[in-house]
């Protein structure tokens, strides 16, 4: 009996336990699903904290890595799947720190990218879930193919869309057979009144003189209208080519001069994507934009394209600890003072604005003719930014003023801004 009731107890432990650990799997496995969810669930998902995610993006992240192609470090298309994202924000933060802890995934990614270490980013848990959420948002996004690219030194250079000039060619010999055929008609009618006047009776001998005049392009050159009209034109032209030659002066608009090395805007900003502050640090914080020393190009020209001569140049510049010699090509005279961070970080104004197209630039050339009468239209036009600036509310409570600001109406014209 005592047999039978322990045989019985046992079986109800076993049970039991199995219960138990059914229980405890059977958990496990839920917690992992709501665990996984909301880790998934943890990217936002609103245009806002893409937004921001796609500025950090852009503005750190460009150097070495793109969604759709591999750059430097791997592309970044549907990393969002293939990591989880505690890991991602892991490496992000601090990937020396997971490389060392031995992570087979960190280490693997070190090894097969030349031992390159990416940089640590004193990023929040919040914003690194919105570059997460930008970089997750372009996986989605199929790259636009385009043409046969040129290759620079290695480098794929896209090539620009240019619009075709045969619908201009078309409008011209159209113009041109108009004109002839204005010419051909002038000609006939001249021909036709001269026939019909010379068959008419009772025309004076001087009227009939006058009809049947040759024309000559001596007399009409050699008559005093024609030299006076002639003589007018040739001081108006000589005039105007002068005093335009007087405002020229040290005005260096398309100076594009051979640099030391052959950098390519157009690879870099264009094609990469590189934010022009990664190597003009000074631009929002300092009256110069700063030429970028040869230890930020070496930060990914130690790995990339180290056989390249232009390249080589670089490396014996730092071997030599010697600077790279720039050819200077925007250079405004001592007289004129002005700051790029004053117009970049507090303006918001772009690049672009006055460099023009720099991402579409093989050789960088002086876009704008950087005058006076150009900085000066530039401050009529340029509409100043008051949203949710308290200052610039009660400037215009106080001018009575309910319109939109320009440059010139917070003293963008007064002399001593520029010149002090």
């Amino acid at each position: 009996m005592l047999k039978k009731l322990s045989m019985m107890s046992f079986r109800k432990m076993i049970a039991r336990s199995s219960l138990a650990v059914t229980l405890i799997c059977a958990l496990t496995l839920v917690t992992g699903v709501f665990a996984s969810a909301k880790a998934e669930s943890s990217i936002p998902t609103d245009d806002a904290k893409i937004s921001a995610g796609k500025s950090l993006f852009e503005n750190n992240c460009t150097v070495c890595h793109a969604v759709h192609e591999q750059v430097v470090g791997p592309a970044l298309k549907d990393v969002t799947e293939r990591r989880s994202v505690a890991w991602l924000q892991a490496f992000i933060g601090n990937s020396q720190k997971v490389i060392k802890s031995g992570d087979k995934t960190a280490v693997k990614l070190y090894e097969e990218f030349g031992k390159t270490e990416m940089p640590s980013f004193d990023f929040s848990e919040e914003e690194i879930l919105s570059v997460l959420a930008y970089v997750k948002q372009e996986s989605t996004v199929t790259p636009t193919p385009g043409g046969e690219d040129v290759v620079v030194d290695g480098l794929p250079v896209p090539q620009q869309p240019t619009t075709s000039s045969e619908y201009v060619q078309v409008i011209l010999l159209i113009n041109v057979a108009i004109l002839v055929l204005i010419l051909v008609v002038l000609a006939l009618i001249i021909n036709v009144l001269t026939k019909y006047l010379n068959g008419k009776e009772g025309l004076s001998e001087e009227d009939r003189e006058i009809v049947n005049q040759k024309f000559s392009l001596k007399s009409l050159f050699t008559s005093k209208p024609a030299i006076f009209f002639a003589t007018l034109i040739f001081v108006a032209v000589v005039g105007k080519t002068v005093i335009d030659g007087l405002f020229l002066i040290g005005v260096q608009q398309g100076y594009a001069p051979t640099q030391p090395i052959a950098f390519s805007h157009k690879i870099h900003a264009g094609q990469y994507e590189i934010d022009c502050n990664y190597c003009h640090t000074g631009v929002t914080k300092s009256k110069n934009a700063n030429i970028p020393s040869a230890n930020i190009c070496m930060n990914c020209h130690s790995q990339v394209k180290t056989d390249s001569k232009e390249i080589q140049k670089i490396y014996a510049a730092v071997e030599n600890n010697k600077p790279i010699e720039w050819v200077r090509i925007h250079n405004l005279p001592d007289l004129a003072y002005f700051n790029h961070s004053q117009h970049v970080k507090v303006g918001g104004v772009e690049c672009q604005t006055c460099h023009g197209p720099i991402e579409e630039m093989a050789v960088v050339r002086q876009h704008s003719n950087l005058t006076m009468g150009w900085c000066i239209n530039c401050h009529r036009e340029t509409k100043v930014n008051a949203e949710g600036n308290a200052y610039y509310d009660k400037l215009l409570e106080a001018h009575g003023s309910s319109k939109s600001m320009t440059v010139s109406d917070i003293g963008g014209l007064e002399c001593s801004k520029c010149h002090y």
